[in-house]
């Protein structure tokens, strides 16, 4: 285990690659898409993220929502794929992503213990209640935060100080979780301890202010924070 935090009183997760798996829409419509799944996947997850940026910079905010089915146009577009019925399969599969297998147990063990446990998420409201509902977890979230209170995408301060709005405590009192590496460097810069569930091994960001530790898996969250 690389670290032990003391003092933590909420584990703030964020959604989308951290505690439900991005690819599981495409995978999902495999039989549909064959051996594109996986391109669609990428290029959809990529440019979702590029217009949440492009859009806070420029101050055009869209909701996730949004935002999403404009990725996923511009994906579908890209690999030359056209097929209304299944875009609207696709953005149905991703309301009910699938959770990684240790989610629901690791937020158990966090809230028998009795942390406080929150979403943080560029999701609209009815995108994280439609995915927590599938994981069944949302009785075991305290709060679900969505960037529609701020109307700004992460990783604009704004969004982080929600957290700490809701729970009424210190930066230095959440351990913030996040699988997008620039998302755990931006939390850390915000305040945050954080820890980078850094699933696949990528290489670290450049990018100021480096997340208090790296780990492979949200099983090993409660050893961080728990007494």
């Amino acid at each position: 285990m690389p670290i032990k935090l003391s003092g933590i009183e909420a584990c703030v997760f964020d959604a989308y690659g951290t505690l439900f798996d991005v690819n599981s829409a495409a995978r999902a419509a495999e039989d549909a898409l064959g051996e594109k799944w996986q391109p669609v996947a990428e290029l959809w997850r990529m440019k979702q993220l590029q217009y949440t940026w492009l859009r806070g910079l420029g101050g055009r905010h869209a909701d996730f929502w949004q935002v999403t089915g404009d990725a996923l146009d511009f994906a579908l577009a890209t690999l030359k794929i056209e097929d209304w019925p299944l875009r609207e399969r696709l953005m149905n599969f991703y309301l009910t992503l699938s959770a990684y297998p240790e989610v629901a147990s690791t937020l158990q063990c966090l809230k028998a213990a009795g942390m406080k446990l929150a979403i943080l998420s560029n999701g609209t409201p009815a995108m994280l209640a439609a995915a927590s509902a599938n994981a069944g977890i949302t009785e075991l979230l305290d709060a679900v935060l969505s960037v529609e209170e701020v109307k700004v995408y992460k990783p604009h301060p704004a969004v982080y100080g929600l957290a700490c709005e809701r729970f009424k405590i210190a930066p230095a009192q959440i351990c913030f979780l996040s699988s997008n590496g620039w998302d755990a460097y931006s939390a850390k810069a915000f305040g945050f301890h954080v820890l980078w569930c850094n699933r696949f091994g990528q290489a670290p960001e450049r990018l100021p202010e480096t997340p208090d530790a790296q780990i492979a898996s949200l099983a090993e969250l409660p050893q961080v924070v728990l007494p």
